[in-house]
């Protein structure tokens, strides 16, 4: 018996080494600066800094005035927050929102040339409702929107980490 869970936990170990699991390694970016034009000290902004600033290796500017240190430039054209009614009771009362969350922007070298394309990130969650949790749905709403969020700056770092050579 005892031989045998040994083997079984062998087994296991083998397959686990197997199966090509491995840590997130850090991005290694095509450029070592970036020019990005969201607001510094909006959430977007510092999450955005602090996601492509992780591996150490890539200097995130967003005075205007350094511009010409930068070798790409991350234009964000905005973030734009919907809420909209997808459910009511039979009284008319809100049961259910959906929460959407628009993001465009494009990367291109300072002389112009598009690396990436204008890209539009979509994210979007459901969200049940109830009078008598008001505050608690609020608090809710504001963490959604905070998750999706976080999933387009991670979308954004991998899409700028997959940029070749400019």
């Amino acid at each position: 018996m005892r031989r045998l869970s040994l083997w079984l936990s062998c087994a296991a170990l083998l397959a686990l080494a197997g199966c090509g699991f491995g840590l997130r390694q850090p991005a290694n970016y095509a450029f070592s600066t970036i020019y990005s034009s969201v607001a510094p000290t909006s959430p977007l902004g510092i999450e955005l800094q602090r996601q492509l600033q992780a591996g150490g290796q890539l200097r995130y500017i967003t005075d205007a005035a350094q511009i010409k240190e930068a070798e790409v430039l991350l234009d964000v054209f905005g973030e734009r927050r919907t809420k909209t009614v997808v459910g009511v009771s039979a009284t008319g009362q809100v049961r259910e929102f959906q929460l959407r969350l628009n993001l465009k922007f494009r990367l291109r070298t300072p002389l112009g040339k598009e690396l990436i394309p204008e890209t539009e990130l979509v994210q979007q969650r459901t969200m049940s409702y109830s009078e008598a949790f008001a505050l608690s749905k609020e608090v809710e709403e504001a963490m959604l929107y905070r998750n999706m969020q976080s999933d387009m700056v991670q979308q954004i770092a991998r899409r700028l980490a997959a940029v070749q050579k400019l």
